[in-house]
């Protein structure tokens, strides 16, 4: 069908465009703040805004697609997002730009969980590994690609607008996204299906609740409304938690916490991506901040990364194919090495040369992870608990992007000799939060490795596999029970 072939061009455009947005803001910060005269407790704004209101969105919104229809979500969600990158291009002053990211926030939470919806309701079986992998190096090479495309337009000054064209980045491709919608396969609501209302309330409030202290705290000194937000944020997710079992049509299906794999897949997206975002925030911030390098300097600097990312996101399903979940805790494990043999790297101009293998090998390992990620997790679901994993994983990768930046910085800026010494403390971060990811990969291995109703008819398919077809590439499948 044209649609299903459509479909993936469209939905991984629209979410490129959703974490190009996060790491363009981040390096064109320095410019807003002297143009607009904004105190950096402002510009830590402008850039938590839009985590905010994404993070906010993510569960509702997948219940919403549910609801009254994925293309229907992802149309009004592409065209909130553009509308809020258009204002913020335009804002005249530092307020407007604030609520312009939190339009753009808005915009993206309404979309990404109809992606996730659409792939796997839209896309065959035997080419949903495949799908899902792309949308998982979709994601890797955005979030790479956002500090040297920004570093580009902010060094081109493009028409003498500084930093404006930065939001304007988005926009032709977003209109590409809200063109292409009309293509997209027709998904009718569920009949009869209700939006628990007090459950969206309770979970959008404790999420935010959670992202505000987590993004401005450290800036603003941990006051008081810091902890408050905190108790707040604890409070509404626990009566969200505990009320899912009574309610009639829960936002996530209470199957959910009693699966293991479900638990075992969020906390896995979650803990790596308290890792990945704050990496790329650290090494920026080093770069530019202790060793003075421009943004787009710094950009080339990490472009080995970038660079290996996308050929380690291309080889994830061969790899996937071969070894699965054990891909993931190879790549973390590298991602901790990495961490560590950059510590003593960056300080010198010597050792940043040598540095760019050794985020030739990270990048890889990075791209690798994301690509194969998604599909590894979504294969272990059965039943009704795989419904609700749409909204929930994209929510765990935007906390723990959010908790990982705050405890990165705590890392960095915490008690130390020089910079050099804070660097190491931060890579130090790095490390220990990627060998954690790979200790939890295992419990996934463990999972997939296991016999389940679903799959003890067809013993010959591991649970990764999308078909039983022949292998092309000369792999077999790991031994059973490993």
């Amino acid at each position: 069908m044209s649609s299903g072939r459509l479909m993936l061009p469209v939905v991984l455009s629209a979410t490129f465009v959703q974490l190009l947005n996060v790491t363009v803001a981040q390096v064109a910060a320095p410019a807003i703040q002297a143009d607009l005269g904004a105190g950096a407790g402002t510009v830590q704004l402008i850039l938590a805004g839009y985590t905010l209101t994404y993070a906010c969105l993510l569960i509702p919104a997948a219940r919403l697609g549910d609801r009254y229809g994925y293309r229907r979500l992802f149309w009004v969600g592409t065209v909130v997002f553009t509308a809020g990158s258009v204002g913020a291009a335009c804002a005249p002053g530092s307020t407007w730009l604030i609520v312009a990211r939190l339009v753009q926030g808005a915009g993206s939470g309404l979309v990404a969980p109809q992606v996730l919806s659409l792939i796997q309701a839209a896309t065959p079986t035997a080419r949903r590994p495949r799908a899902l992998g792309l949308y998982g190096a979709t994601m890797a090479v955005a979030s790479l690609a956002g500090p040297l495309l920004g570093g580009l337009v902010l060094r081109a000054d493009l028409f003498g607008l500084g930093w404006r064209p930065v939001f304007l980045l988005t926009v032709p491709v977003a209109l590409a996204s809200l063109a292409g919608a009309a293509g997209l396969p027709r998904t009718r609501g569920a009949d009869g299906l209700r939006v628990d209302k007090p459950g969206a309330v309770l979970v959008t409030v404790g999420a935010g609740a959670l992202v505000l202290p987590l993004a401005l705290g450290r800036e603003a000194g941990w006051p008081w409304w810091t902890w408050s937000s905190f108790t707040v944020a604890a409070a509404a997710l626990g009566f969200f938690v505990r009320g899912l079992p009574r309610r009639p049509d829960p936002l996530i299906h209470p199957a959910v916490l009693r699966d293991r794999a479900a638990r075992s897949g969020t906390l896995l997206v979650f803990l790596f991506n308290t890792g990945v975002p704050s990496f790329t925030y650290l090494l920026f911030l080093h770069l530019q901040s202790a060793i003075g390098y421009s943004a787009l300097d710094a950009a080339l600097t990490s472009a080995p990364f970038a660079a290996a990312a996308v050929v380690g996101s291309r080889a994830a399903p061969a790899l996937t194919r071969c070894h699965g979940p054990r891909v993931l805790t190879a790549a973390a494990l590298a991602l901790a090495a990495m961490s560590l043999a950059l510590a003593p790297l960056v300080g010198s101009s010597a050792g940043r040369r040598a540095a760019l293998p050794v985020l030739a090998v990270g990048g890889a390992a990075f791209g690798a992870f994301t690509a194969a990620v998604f599909a590894l997790v979504l294969a272990t679901l059965r039943g009704p608990a795989a419904g609700s994993v749409s909204g929930l994983l994209p929510t765990a990768q935007q906390l723990g992007g959010s908790v990982g930046v705050t405890l990165a910085g705590l890392a960095y800026y915490g008690p130390a000799t020089g910079t050099g010494a804070a660097f190491s403390h931060a890579m130090a971060y790095q490390a220990t939060v990627f060998t954690l990811t790979a200790v939890v990969s295992l419990r996934l291995s463990d999972r997939q490795g296991a016999k389940s109703p679903a799959t003890a008819s067809t013993p010959q398919r591991r649970p990764w596999e999308a078909a039983p077809t022949p292998s092309t590439d000369g792999c077999r499948p790991p031994p059973r029970g490993h």
